[in-house]
C-alpha cells in the first residue's frame, strides 16, 4: 500500500507540471513563426532578421518568415506587436527607436518595453559612422563642423526616421557643439542612403553596416565612426573619441524580442538556439561582412542594457523636444 501511495504522489506531481506548462509551450514551434521588423526591406534591422531566419529555421524545423512593416520610427510595428498573442508566433527584431524611443517621440503611451516585451538576446551591435556625399567639401570632421557653423541650416542630413539612434546623435551633436542642420526624415535606412547616394542629401550618420559597400566604393566619404576604438571595417576613419568628441558613442543595437506572457520555455529555447547560431563562425562572418558585430547577451543581460541606453538617450529626445510629425 505504501508502495502504491507513494507513487501516486510522485503521479500527481507530474500531472500538477504538465498541466503548469502549457502545452503550445511543450510543442513550440509547431507551424510558422513571423519575426517581425518595423522598418523596410534593406536596412540593418532587417538585414540582422533574414541571416538569423534562415538558422533559426534550420534548427527548429519550421519556417521563420520576416514580415516589414515600416512606419513611424517603429512605432506601427511595436505597437501591433505588443498586443500579439504571447504565443511565440510572432516575434520582433527590434532597435534602439523602436523598443526605447518611439513612444516618447509619439507623446503618447502606445507601449512600453519594460512592460510589454520581453527581451530575449542581442544580436548585433554596429557603430555609427558620419558619411557625406563627395560634393560635400569637407575632407575631415573638423572641416564638416566648419562648414556646418559657417552656413547654418544650409547642410541637409538624411535620417532613417524620428528617434533613431541615428537621429538622436545628430541631435546631440548639435545641440553640444552649436550647429545646425536640415535633418530630412525617411522611412528607413535603405531610401535613406538612396538619396544620399544620389545627392539629394549631403550626409549621414549611419550605421556602418548600412554603409559600408558605398563607402568602399568611393559612393560616400566616410569622416568619424562612433565608439572608442577604430572600427576593423574602417581602419583608417577616425573615432569621434580620438578626435576629441567623447559624448558621440552611440551605437545601433538589434534585439529578439516576444510579447509579454511569453511562456518562459520558449524564451529560454529562442534564446539557447540563437546564443549558439551567433558563435558560429560562418554567421560570426557575415554580420562582419555586414559591418556588424554579433552580439548574443542572456535575457538579463539585455534586459540591463535596455535600461542603460533608455537613462542616456531619452532625455536627450526631452532637451531636443523630438516629436512625430
Amino acid at each position: 500500500m505504501k508502495f502504491f501511495a507513494i507513487a501516486g504522489v510522485a503521479l500527481s506531481a507530474l500531472i500538477t507540471v504538465a498541466l503548469n506548462t502549457p502545452v503550445d509551450a511543450q510543442q513550440w514551434p509547431a507551424r510558422q513563426v513571423r519575426l517581425i521588423v518595423p522598418y523596410p526591406a534593406g536596412g540593418n534591422v532587417d538585414g540582422a532578421a533574414r541571416v538569423i531566419a534562415d538558422r533559426l529555421q534550420a534548427k527548429l524545423g519550421q519556417p521563420f518568415i520576416v514580415e516589414n512593416k515600416a512606419g513611424a520610427g517603429g512605432l506601427i510595428a511595436a505597437e501591433a506587436f505588443a498586443k500579439m498573442p504571447p504565443d511565440g508566433y510572432a516575434l520582433f527584431v527590434g532597435a534602439n527607436g523602436p523598443v526605447l524611443f518611439a513612444p516618447e517621440i509619439a507623446k503618447r503611451e502606445a507601449y512600453n518595453w519594460k512592460r510589454d516585451f520581453v527581451p530575449i538576446t542581442s544580436i548585433t551591435m554596429t557603430p555609427l559612422v558620419l558619411e557625406v556625399h563627395p560634393s560635400v567639401k569637407a575632407k575631415d570632421l573638423k572641416e564638416f563642423i566648419e562648414l556646418a557653423r559657417r552656413d547654418p541650416g544650409k547642410l541637409t542630413m538624411a535620417s532613417p526616421g524620428q528617434g533613431t539612434t541615428n537621429h538622436l546623435l545628430s541631435e546631440l551633436m548639435q545641440s553640444t557643439l552649436g550647429l545646425q542642420w536640415l535633418t530630412v526624415h525617411y522611412r528607413g535606412n535603405a531610401p535613406a542612403l538612396n538619396d544620399l547616394i544620389g545627392g539629394q542629401v549631403q550626409f549621414a550618420l549611419d550605421q556602418i553596416s548600412v554603409g559600408l559597400p558605398s563607402i568602399k566604393s568611393g559612393m560616400l566619404r566616410a569622416l568619424a565612426v562612433t565608439g572608442n576604438r577604430r572600427t576593423s571595417w574602417l581602419p583608417d576613419v577616425p573615432t569621434f573619441t580620438e578626435l576629441g568628441y567623447k559624448d558621440f558613442d552611440g551605437q545601433t543595437f538589434t534585439g529578439l524580442f516576444a510579447p509579454a506572457g511569453t511562456p518562459a520555455e520558449i524564451v529560454t529555447k529562442l534564446h539557447d538556439t540563437l546564443a549558439e547560431i551567433l558563435k558560429d563562425p560562418a554567421i560570426v562572418q557575415k554580420f562582419n561582412a555586414l559591418g556588424a558585430e554579433a552580439v548574443s547577451m542572456t535575457p538579463a543581460e539585455f534586459t540591463s542594457y535596455l535600461e542603460r541606453e533608455d537613462a542616456k538617450w531619452i532625455p536627450v529626445v526631452r532637451k531636443a523636444n523630438i516629436k512625430a510629425d
